[in-house]
């Protein structure tokens, strides 16, 4: 019986999804074909914060330019400020077209990144504590 399913030629309008899958989009639809983000240096780590930029115009002509992938994402900037990761999580989509969308977003002005500071610049943890036990003999 399993060699009858793995000879018979599939049917030319069969789905290899259910109803439930709903309206399917390939990723490289989403972002155009492009894998890298709009301007050229830009890297969103999967820390790095996103937030609304707040100069940006509520309406506009580049908002009815917008994907709806785009507009969710706005969105969810709207509310509050969120990693990478945490974007990607809640639109449900791959990171590397969350970062490219992000690109555009950036691009037309509409969000601001907030990169994380590197281990390297941050203050050593036993200046800090010599600080503090400083403040205490105050």
């Amino acid at each position: 019986m399993a060699e009858d399913r793995a000879a018979a030629p599939e049917q030319p309008g069969s789905q290899w999804y259910d109803s439930e899958a709903g309206p399917l989009v390939r990723p490289y639809a989403m972002t155009g074909g492009r894998t890298e983000p709009g301007p050229a240096g830009v890297r969103f780590d999967l820390i790095a914060l996103v937030a609304l930029d707040t100069a940006a115009p509520a309406t506009g002509a580049d908002t009815a330019a917008l994907g709806p992938e785009h507009r969710a994402l706005v969105e969810l900037c709207r509310a509050e400020t969120q990693s990478v990761a945490e974007l990607a999580a809640d639109t449900d989509l791959p990171v590397g077209v969350v970062r490219v969308l992000l690109g555009d977003l950036l691009e037309l002005g509409r969000v601001t990144v907030s990169r994380p500071v590197p281990p390297a610049h941050l203050p050593d943890e036993r200046i800090l504590r010599e600080v503090i036990d400083g403040l205490r003999a105050l």
